[in-house]
């Protein structure tokens, strides 16, 4: 099979439609484009969301936290514990257990979210570390649910898309790179990576009003828009000249022939917000020292997902694993 997630007609067909018990206090299952299970503990709902690492070995206890507080985010809560299950091949150092432990430890400290317990196990059916990240989060209120977007909605996307895409690749093929980059612009690439959470973005963007969050991770920003989408019944008109795509970011994608709009993007939050509120999301964003960027507007789902008027197609294998 092709690397990467399953395509959403498969996930759904051989996996989620294979899921048929329920359980009356689990409020939010599993759909293709829904970031967070939400579970009915009584004056909370209990927020958790899971992910791997696996297309990188480089920075990846730092990756392993962010990523999965992210989807807690997109729900417009805070994270407050995270499990990692850590996988090792047989010639891990300690030094390097060490290492991706510190970077867990620090990006935990950063963002408020401590790390909870988890398994840590060397064993040789990994070629490189894996890690598996499960987040907790907890609210009083109902998470802003995605399902409420709707035809007229404003789309915005916080910071620059494919940071994390950028940051891994600068920071993995670092040498090849410099005969196309300045040391400048391998070293801003690079630093991508320090840029990964949306944390504080799908907290303050909840505050202000939106009608729905989706955190930007693989499938880049075209497949987000397309799960948002799908998960909605709606459609969206995305213009291309107002994507923030960095020019580094566009030098990288250039040299390796990938689409910087369908590259592995945590770091920049894709929020749906009434037109009425747009604003005053776009203005909390930036009293938070977060960049924020109108992107298009959700439309009616008969005319699909567009961008400049071209149909998207439904995610495949994120560009990341064709480099």
């Amino acid at each position: 099979m092709r690397i990467g997630k399953l395509d959403n007609d498969l996930l759904e067909r051989i996996v989620i439609d294979k899921i048929t018990f329920r359980r009356p206090e689990v409020k939010t299952r599993p759909g293709v484009g829904e970031d967070c299970a939400v579970i009915d503990f009584g004056a909370y709902d209990c927020v958790l969301s899971t992910d791997p690492i696996t297309a990188t070995k480089e920075r990846i206890g730092s990756l392993a936290v962010n990523v999965s507080c992210n989807d807690i985010a997109s729900n417009g809560v805070e994270p407050l514990g995270i499990l990692l299950s850590v996988l090792l091949p047989p010639d891990t150092t300690e030094e390097e257990i060490a290492d991706i432990m510190e970077q867990a430890a620090r990006a935990a400290e950063k963002i408020g979210v401590e790390i909870i317990g988890g398994h840590t196990e060397v064993t040789d059916v990994v070629l490189r570390p894996v890690i598996t990240a499960t987040a907790v989060g907890r609210t009083k209120n109902e998470p802003s649910p995605l399902w409420t977007v709707r035809a007229g909605d404003r789309l915005i996307v916080t910071k620059t898309l494919a940071l994390e895409g950028t940051g891994i690749i600068a920071a993995e093929y670092a040498e090849r790179l410099a005969t196309v980059l300045t040391p400048g612009e391998l070293a801003e690439a690079c630093a991508m990576l320090d840029s990964i959470s949306v944390v504080t973005d799908g907290v303050v963007a909840a505050k202000a009003g939106v009608s729905g969050m989706h955190d930007i991770t693989e499938g880049g920003l075209l497949g987000a828009a397309w799960e948002l989408c799908e998960l909605n019944g709606v459609g969206a008109a995305l213009h291309s000249e107002a994507l923030p795509v960095p020019e580094v970011t566009r030098k990288v994608c250039a040299h390796f022939g990938i689409d910087p709009l369908r590259l592995i993007s945590s770091g920049s939050m894709l929020i749906a917000a009434p037109e009425e509120t747009a604003g005053a999301v776009l203005a909390s964003l930036a009293e938070a020292g977060i960049p924020a960027t109108e992107i298009g507007a959700v439309t009616d789902r008969a005319t699909g997902v567009r961008l400049d008027g071209a149909e998207i197609a439904p995610p495949e294998s994120d560009e990341i694993y064709r480099v």
